[in-house]
């Protein structure tokens, strides 16, 4: 059977050195540092992120701020709040919670953060720090970010001579995943719904990471013995032995077969979940020490 990869134990040693890192600027230089998070809209399970993420803030001893803005906000309104927030130096970290309601267009939201203040690491900036395998000046996307740290708590921080297939190509996790691999001397293959016998690609990998949204796609026979399986989807699938009209979260992979093949495998939920909100405390308070002047923390 596998290792389980335990996310919310990961998850919890990250929020613990973030606290302890803002303790010591706030002691240092008096800088407090500031997470604003925007939301647009009534949606319940943004809500849900979006209390979850402020409450995170608070334990870490920053200062949370949460701007609430019904559902007919206008784009420019939206654009007045963010500059509003680019400038204010009380504020390191803007989160613009999505998906945003239809009318708006969030493409010009996202790049007019500041990429200083990027702690989604949507930017084009970071994406394309992180491309030209500048992993220390900029901010990185927060779901890879936390994906690769537990990769690097199996494998160690230097991946030469493994071969890395990432499922799935997206802007948001897809690509970021695949150059963090890269830049930790993996080799690597980005697959996606176009790739000819995906399941013999998937095969060939020391670490697969799924990203597709297809509840339990990957099956055991795409996994290689031994391999190390991270698993990014959240899907929700009818639970009848839970009641009727009852779900359950399941990732991309089929977990119960997939862990009698591989060496190591996050669940779903408590893998990567976790993880993400993680990562965003962490590049708030790598952002606040670099508007402080000082040397970045390292997770």
């Amino acid at each position: 059977m596998a290792v389980v990869i335990d996310g919310k134990q990961a998850a919890a040693s990250v929020i613990l050195a973030v606290s302890e890192a803002a303790g010591s600027l706030e002691k240092a230089t008096g800088v407090k540092p500031g997470l604003a998070v925007v939301i647009v809209g009534n949606d319940p399970a943004s809500h849900a992120y979006v209390s979850s993420k402020s409450k995170m803030a608070k334990q870490c001893g920053f200062n949370s701020v949460q701007h609430s803005l019904p559902e007919e906000t206008t784009q420019e309104e939206l654009q007045t709040l963010v500059s509003g927030l680019n400038a204010d130096p009380s504020i390191h970290g803007i989160l613009v919670q999505l998906p945003l309601p239809r009318h708006l267009d969030t493409e010009p939201v996202i790049q007019s953060i500041s990429p200083e203040k990027d702690v989604d690491g949507l930017n084009v900036v970071n994406a394309g720090k992180i491309a030209t395998g500048d992993l220390d000046t900029g901010l990185i996307s927060c779901t890879p970010a936390g994906a690769m740290l537990l990769v690097k708590r199996i494998h160690g921080e230097d991946l030469s001579g493994l071969n890395a297939v990432v499922i799935g190509r997206s802007n948001l996790f897809g690509k970021p995943m695949g150059l963090l691999l890269l830049a930790a001397n993996a080799t690597v293959t980005m697959a996606h719904s176009r790739t000819k016998d995906l399941a013999a690609v998937c095969r060939g990998a020391d670490i697969l990471v799924a990203a597709v949204g297809r509840a339990q796609m990957v099956k055991a026979d795409w996994v290689k013995p031994g391999a190390t399986v991270i698993d990014v989807g959240i899907n929700r699938v009818p639970a009848p032995d839970k009641g009727e009209g009852k779900t359950r979260l399941v990732g991309d992979v089929d977990y119960a077969d997939a862990s009698a093949i591989a060496g190591a495998i996050t669940p779903v939920p408590g893998g990567v979940g976790p993880m993400t909100i993680a990562m965003l405390m962490a590049n708030t308070v790598i952002a606040a020490h670099r508007a402080a002047g000082q040397p970045a923390p390292k997770f």
